[in-house]
């Protein structure tokens, strides 16, 4: 199985998005449409660049609750109903006016442009929220690896990071030798396989072996580098504890 990085994220994260960017595609084929059909009893005194302007505005909101794609099916949306509603021959898709086509192509041109920055920015608060919750996990074990009485105890928080964070059916922690050859979650993050037999994750404290994690992957592909990145330093605070803690 291939170890590279995937857009993994947890079942119920997954549904969520799934469901969120759902309904930003019915919002990007409707807000348009509702906005323009707003604008048709003023139509006459409102400029085509102004109403060109309105439309834009519901691309970036379009844009900024869903996905690219939401934004990009709002952008359409609104080129077509600003030429079905504000453009003579009103309540038709013919557009009589050179300008009126020109404006009609801008707006769906700046529309698409502004929906790829609304979700690339909305891409970026997203990497920044995960960043902050990986970096909570580390903060929570290594405040309990200060002031934990017992290496067991750092164990059995780090088995429930551990599942939390790369979406485990099950984790286990093994003390003493090494036995058998499963497949290896390793310091730089990468696998040597992720499927539905365990993955061991070796665990040290001051270069010396204290044990390993036995990892049961999740019905999900295989999680991000990052993710992974931070279950390796997981088990290297638990490696700190058990070195504190001597011989088990």
């Amino acid at each position: 199985m291939s170890t590279g990085t995937s857009t993994w994220r947890m079942p119920h994260e997954m549904s969520a998005w799934a469901a969120r960017d759902g309904l930003a595609l019915a919002a990007g084929l409707l807000a348009p449409f509702l906005v323009a059909l707003a604008l048709v009893p003023v139509r006459t005194d409102l400029s085509h660049t102004n109403a060109a302007l309105i439309l834009v505005v519901a691309v970036v909101a379009v844009a900024a609750l869903g996905s690219r794609t939401a934004g990009v099916v709002a952008a359409l949306s609104a080129a077509a109903w600003y030429d079905f509603f504000l453009t003579r021959p009103y309540e038709t898709f013919d557009i009589s006016a050179t300008a009126d086509v020109e404006t009609a192509i801008l707006l769906l041109v700046v529309g698409v442009i502004v929906s790829q920055l609304a979700a690339r920015a909305r891409r970026l608060e997203v990497v920044v929220v995960t960043d902050a919750a990986y970096l909570a996990r580390l903060q929570r074990t290594g405040d309990l690896v200060r002031s934990a009485g017992s290496a067991d105890t750092v164990v059995d928080h780090v088995r429930g990071e551990l599942v939390q964070l790369l979406g485990l059916r099950a984790c286990r922690f093994e003390h003493g030798t090494l036995m058998g050859r499963p497949a290896r979650l390793l310091k730089d993050g990468s696998v040597t396989g992720w499927g539905p037999e365990e993955v061991e994750l070796r665990v040290y404290g001051n270069g010396r072996y204290q044990g390993r994690f036995m990892l049961t992957p999740g019905p999900e592909a295989l999680p991000p580098l990052q993710a992974r990145l931070v279950a390796v330093t997981l088990a290297d605070q638990t490696g700190a504890a058990l070195d504190t803690a001597g011989p088990a």
